[in-house]
C-alpha cells in the first residue's frame, strides 16, 4: 500500500489507517503497536479518569516514537480534566466525538494541536470544519458501539463529505479488511479508522471472552438498540434482546436507562459477561475470523 495523502502528512503516519478509541479496549498497548506498524494509535479516554490516562499517556510515550492520539468523548462530566492532561503532557493529535467540536477547539489551537471530530452525518461534518477541525471521521451505521441516529451507511455518508468539505475525511463503519480500506478510499476518503477488528487483536485491553465473541459472531450477529436515549450497536446477547422487547413495547427513556444502568460497556468488553454486557462491535464481525497481534493485522490490511 504506497498512498501519499493530506492526512498522512497531517497525521504524520505511514498507511491512512486510524484505531478506533474505543472504551475498555484502546488503552496504550494497543495504541502504541498500531503506531508502530505505521498507522495512528488512539488511546481512549472514555473509560479512564484523569491520572489513568496520564499513566497510558506516559507508557504509550516509552512504547512508540511515532504519532499517536487521544479519543475524547466531550459529553464525559470531567472532559475539562482530561482536556488538561492531555495539553499537559504535549499530545498532538486529538479524536473528539459525541459532542460539539467547538467546545475545546481554541485551546486546542493555542496548543498546536490536530483536532478530528467524528460526525455521522453532512451537518455535523460542516459545522466541525467551520469551527476549525482539521478533519473529521464519518461514520456510518455499520460501526459498533454509539451511532448516529440518521443511520446513514458509509457508501452513502463519505461521497457527501468528500463532495461538500475542504478537510480531510476518514471513512469509519464496519471496515474490516483491505476491500473495505480500498472501497473507503475510492469514494473519496483520504483514510479510514477500523475498530472492531483491532478490539480482537491480542494487545487490545479487552476480556478474552469479548474477543472471542467478536470472532465467533457473523455477518448478521449485531444489532442496533437504544435508539431514543443513544443508538448503539452490538452483538445479539440476553441484554439486547430484553432492550429490543422493552423499545418494541414503547418504553420510556426512563425505562431503558434503567435497563442500561451504568455499567454495561465495561461488563460485557472488560469483565467478559457476554450476555448480560454490551458488547460493542461493527457490521465488519463476520470478517473476523481469529485473534491476532496487530503486526499480522497490518500485514493483511497492507
Amino acid at each position: 500500500m504506497k498512498i501519499q495523502n493530506r492526512l498522512l502528512i497531517l497525521l504524520k503516519i505511514k498507511y491512512p489507517i486510524i484505531q478506533g478509541g474505543m472504551v475498555w479496549v484502546s488503552g496504550w498497548k494497543l495504541a502504541s503497536a498500531v503506531s508502530n506498524n505505521g498507522g495512528l494509535g488512539l488511546i481512549s479516554a472514555g473509560s479512564m479518569k484523569p491520572e489513568i490516562l496520564k499513566e497510558h499517556i506516559h507508557k504509550c510515550k516509552r512504547a512508540t516514537t511515532n504519532s499517536f492520539g487521544i479519543n475524547l468523548p466531550l459529553l464525559r462530566k470531567d472532559s475539562d480534566e482530561l482536556v488538561k492532561v492531555i495539553i499537559e503532557e504535549g499530545v498532538k493529535i486529538v479524536f473528539s466525538s459525541a459532542g460539539n467540536p467547538a467546545k475545546f477547539i481554541n485551546v486546542f489551537k493555542e496548543n498546536n494541536i490536530i483536532v478530528v471530530h467524528v460526525v455521522s452525518n453532512l451537518k455535523q461534518a460542516l459545522k466541525a470544519e467551520s469551527v476549525g477541525c482539521d478533519a473529521v471521521v464519518g461514520e456510518g451505521v455499520e460501526a459498533g458501539g454509539h451511532n448516529g441516529l440518521d443511520e446513514i451507511p458509509l457508501v452513502s455518508l463519505i461521497p457527501q463529505l468528500v463532495g461538500k468539505l475542504e478537510i480531510p475525511v476518514i471513512a469509519a463503519g464496519g471496515i474490516a479488511d483491505k476491500n473495505g480500506i480500498d472501497l473507503a478510499l475510492s469514494l473519496g476518503a483520504e483514510g479510514v479508522q477500523v475498530g472492531t477488528l483491532f478490539a480482537a487483536t491480542e494487545e487490545s485491553s479487552a476480556h478474552i471472552n469479548y474477543k472471542k465473541a467478536i470472532v465467533n459472531a457473523g455477518g448478521n450477529d449485531t444489532t442496533l438498540i437504544l435508539k431514543t436515549i443513544g443508538l448503539t450497536r452490538g452483538i445479539k446477547n440476553q441484554f439486547t434482546e430484553r432492550a429490543i422487547e422493552l423499545e418494541n413495547e414503547n418504553a420510556t427513556p426512563e425505562e431503558l436507562m434503567s435497563l442500561l444502568g451504568e455499567k454495561r460497556e465495561r461488563l460485557g468488553i472488560f469483565e467478559g459477561n457476554i450476555e448480560e454486557g454490551i458488547l460493542e462491535a461493527g457490521k465488519g464481525v463476520g470478517l473476523i475470523t481469529g485473534i491476532e497481534s496487530v503486526e499480522n493485522v497490518f500485514r493483511k490490511l497492507t
